[in-house]
């Protein structure tokens, strides 16, 4: 199929006539990867061309539709786009005209609430009313209150969805009194829960994968679309050229597809009630993707995330052991001896493949340095620089870690394994013996603040300038200047060696200048010449509208989910919390990100407490847990402390994203909270217990990869309440129907299938009995279990 395109153009600002006419498509394409949505603003939006063109001057024109007013900028850099109408569609689509070839560009509507929260006082008198919650980023400087005969209020724009929350009064935080609404902070408190807007899943529509031939794709609608928007990359195929009906629309697949070897379909639809879920289809030369063995390691929707601290996982190589000789360091935060060597030792040994692992993230490499640094009272205790997070240089590889070769040896070895590598990396801050540092100490932010406070760990009030600890300067990456010197330091780790993706460190305290800037490098230094496809993934501690703000095609691919992962701890770990809140959260997270994005899924990382020691109940939810890490031996406790943590796992395993194993995980390695959770790796003398949880985690990996439902299927809700949870998975005539079981005792749960799965045989993966009637599929869970069901 060619296609064809309806479009009116704004050059400069005018709007030209319209017309309609077939085009071909480039040789190269403008925009690298698929082009992310446009999230309107309120007010004013503006588009940054540079995130999705790698060269704006060939801009001949663009698009806008109707209902936004498009300010077309001189040097072609910029949209600014403002709402004129009301009737402005939830999906639209901008195009923008480079070199005679149309790109298309998805507009979403903001869904944004005015609120006006409230706070009445009674008949106490406050001075200072502040708010603080999921809403702010838990930043009371962020919301100012005004009374107004004896009422204090703030107006409020917000997303649909729940918010926790406190009141600050006069410098004391409050739940709100008349909010009768509250939730565990899963710290041994609770907040103010503030629900927005109402739930309306039941009347939009909702997109699934229905069939497929060599030339066509057929896609089922349930409740009535009024508008469907197919993109095939960044091109719309037209209304005229696709079949819509109530139930179901049809297209075909143009016949550029055939010419690349992977290409992407893209659906969005809405009616007057709301916006379905959007769907991805990946194309292997024109043909929809089939099996798991199309896939490539590129594919990092179909990626298995393991995350192992170099320090601690295997010492390859006793030559490069070298731990800080001070006696203020107390062994638990030195030098163990894991190092590059040791990670590829592993990986020819089988231990990734074995588990299905296809990505290992790396801790940071770059030099630390070599003398003690920092202070905790209890024990009292100096720290190395063991994690990696302390850079003294920013291109050199820890001689402690290895050496450049057996770092290429590494990603050799790993790429013949079909194994990527990520590679940790720290933009935010430096060490104090940096040599940008000492060179140019000027290119810090303040440590001192105004009045006359420390500016270290302030990390929602000054969230751009705070240091990490005081031999740490921030480097004030505002400025253009040195984000060019350190946006260049990252690209060398990218350019010089055969890395294929970064996690950022300290996402959100780094101004988005310096995001945009590094990634346009590493689309002209690597995606355009090397051809390769990278990731970028951010980690950000807050709102899900913050963190959102980072994920788009001119920054990150992703960052990690946290929202998700504290409902789900909390959920899997704790008997009295229901999985409506976490069915309740996953569904935010896909309101915010799309239902087939990147981010990463954990079941912990080197800054929370180990989960099964949570789930065990030996380390409490409500304790200091860096204190209890440092004063006692933390262990498992209640065995049934693994059954909670296979059921994170599972959980993990069968959502949309990237699942993240952080080492050790796989079979239930305890510990409290930094530096506790970072113990050494063990590949031995595991007990049943651990046995038997790592081989659940490698039947659940190679699931996830084997499954095509699992990694490109929809998502639905089927159930969800106090202790059952139910979703199922769908990609054309695959389905996974995944069931979880928090409760004490055994439990049949019932759902119901989608009607075209009606005669569709299931299979038990994990032995529990099972009894379909038609679509009504019942299946008796073990305690504290899960089950997935496939085809």
């Amino acid at each position: 199929m060619k296609l064809k395109i309806f479009y009116s153009l704004l050059l400069l600002g005018f709007i030209t006539a319209c017309e309609q006419k077939e085009i071909e498509f480039p040789a190269t394409s403008q925009i690298i990867a698929l082009a992310s949505p446009v999230q309107l603003n309120t007010s004013q939006t503006e588009v940054n061309l540079e995130d999705y063109f790698t060269n704006t001057a060939l801009i001949d024109s663009v698009s806008i539709p109707e209902g936004l007013k498009g300010i077309f900028s001189a040097d072609k850099k910029v949209i600014a786009l403002t709402k004129q109408s009301d009737e402005l569609p939830f999906f639209s689509v901008i195009r923008v005209w480079s070199e005679g070839f149309p790109y298309s560009i998805l507009v979403k509507k903001s869904k944004k609430i005015n609120y006006t929260l409230t706070f009445n006082p009674g008949d106490k008198t406050y001075k200072d009313v502040r708010l603080k919650g999921e809403m702010n980023n838990w930043n009371p400087q962020a919301s100012h209150f005004e009374l107004i005969d004896g009422i204090w209020s703030t107006n409020l724009e917000l997303f649909p969805g729940k918010y926790q929350y406190l009141f600050v009064v006069d410098g004391s935080e409050i739940r709100d009194p008349n909010n009768p609404d509250t939730i565990d902070n899963n710290m041994g408190g609770f907040n103010s829960l503030l629900t927005v807007g109402e739930n309306v899943s039941d009347r939009t529509p909702f997109l699934n994968t229905k069939k497929y031939s060599d030339k066509t794709v057929t896609i089922a609608i349930q409740n009535t679309a009024g508008n469907v928007i197919v993109f095939w990359q960044n091109y719309r195929i037209e209304d005229d050229e696709v079949i819509f009906t109530e139930d179901e629309l049809t297209f075909e697949i143009p016949d550029e597809a055939e010419k690349m070897k992977r290409s992407w379909i893209r659906i969005w639809a809405e009616n007057e009630s709301g916006t379905s879920n959007d769907l991805l289809i990946p194309l292997n030369k024109g043909q929809v993707v089939n099996s798991a063995g199309e896939l490539t390691r590129e594919d990092w929707e179909a990626t298995v995330f393991y995350f192992l601290m170099i320090d601690r996982f295997n010492n390859g190589s006793e030559d490069n052991d070298f731990p800080v000789k001070d006696p203020q360091i107390l062994p638990k935060v030195n030098y163990y001896g894991g190092d590059i060597a040791g990670v590829t030792q592993k990986i020819k040994d089988g231990y990734f493949e074995n588990l299905g692992i296809n990505t290992i993230w790396l801790s940071p490499i770059s030099q630390n340095p070599l003398d003690a640094y920092g202070y905790w009272p209890k024990p009292e205790t100096k720290f190395s620089g063991y994690h990696g997070y302390w850079p003294v240089s920013s291109s050199k590889v820890d001689f402690r870690y290895g050496t450049e070769t057996q770092l290429n040896e590494l990603l050799a070895i790993a790429h013949e394994h079909n194994i990527n590598i990520i590679l940790d990396y720290v933009a935010h801050h430096v060490h104090e013996l940096h040599p940008a540092y000492k060179l140019h100490p000027e290119w810090a932010t303040d440590l001192y603040l105004p009045d006359g406070s420390m500016n270290t760990e302030r990390w929602d009030e000054y969230r751009l300038t705070t240091w990490f600890d005081k031999f740490l300067p921030t480097l004030d990456l505002s400025k253009p200047e040195i984000v060019n010197v350190m946006s260049d330091s990252a690209l060398f780790w990218m350019t010089h060696y055969d890395i294929d993706g970064f996690r950022h460190d300290a996402t959100k305290h780094i101004p988005e200048l310096f995001w945009r800037v590094l990634t346009k490098k590493l689309k002209y230094s690597v995606a355009v010449e090397k051809n390769k496809r990278i990731y970028q993934v951010g980690e950000t501690y807050g709102s899900r509208e913050l963190i959102a703000s980072y994920v788009n095609s001119g920054m990150m691919d992703a960052q990690f989910d946290f929202a998700v992962y504290d409902q789900a701890a909390a959920v899997f770990a704790r008997d009295n919390e229901s999985f409506e809140k976490l069915a309740g959260s996953f569904q935010q997270s896909l309101d915010y990100y799309g239902y087939h994005n990147l981010m990463g899924y954990i079941t912990g990382n080197q800054d929370k407490p180990r989960f099964i020691s949570l789930a065990g109940g030996d380390l409490k939810f409500n304790e200091d847990s860096k204190m209890a890490g440092w004063t006692r031996e933390i262990g498992v406790g209640d065995p049934t402390g693994y059954k909670k943590l296979q059921c994170f796992t599972a959980f993990n395993m069968t959502i949309p994203g990237i699942p993240t194993i952080y080492y050790g995980e796989e079979f239930g390695m305890p510990g409290a909270n930094d530096p506790d959770n970072r113990r050494m790796m063990k590949f031995d003398q595991l007990s049943q217990d651990e046995l038997n949880t790592k081989e659940i985690t490698e039947k659940l990996v190679h699931l996830r990869r084997d499954k095509l439902s699992l990694t490109f299927g929809d998502y639905k809700l089927l159930l969800a309440d106090q202790s059952s949870y139910v979703f199922s998975r769908t990609y054309f005539d695959k389905i996974a129907v995944v069931f979880f079981n928090k409760s004490s005792e055994p439990k049949e749960i019932a759902v119901n299938l989608p009607e075209r799965f009606t005669e569709t045989e299931l299979v038990p993966n994990f032995n529990s009995a099972l009894k379909k009637e038609g679509k009504k599929v019942t299946v008796t869970v073990a305690p504290n279990s899960f089950e997935v069901l496939t085809n």
